[in-house]
């Protein structure tokens, strides 16, 4: 949704009595600020996913690329070059292989309900 559907959809809330002025005026004020830099931050950490094709072993940096943009190749040089550094690396990349979700496999189109 664009901002203006959203302010708009706020002001019908509130003509309808399901948002005080307060919570009318609080929402309006977030949604014309943007979203902050923790709250982009958190919803990339929730999306990021290992990747199922572009992997070594666990897909870790592959999930990573594209949650970054940053190619593949430059995250397994930093995990590497952590594990050479008393094996941070190799700590967080276990660390990562347990904890970050399997990228689901998308439906091929003749699966795919139209």
């Amino acid at each position: 949704m664009s901002l203006p559907d959203d302010l708009e959809r706020l002001a019908r809330l509130h003509a309808e009595g399901q948002l005080s002025d307060d919570e009318y005026a609080r929402a309006k004020a977030q949604l014309i600020a943007g979203p902050s830099v923790a709250g982009q931050v958190s919803r990339g950490l929730n999306g990021l996913r290992r990747h199922r094709d572009d992997r070594w072993l666990g897909g870790v940096c592959g999930g990573l690329a594209v949650a970054t943009g940053l190619a593949s190749w430059i995250w397994r040089l930093v995990f590497l070059g952590l594990a050479l550094c008393g094996g941070t690396g190799f700590v967080l990349y276990l660390l990562a292989w347990f904890l970050v979700p399997l990228a689901e496999r998308p439906l091929p189109p003749s699966a795919q309900i139209a």
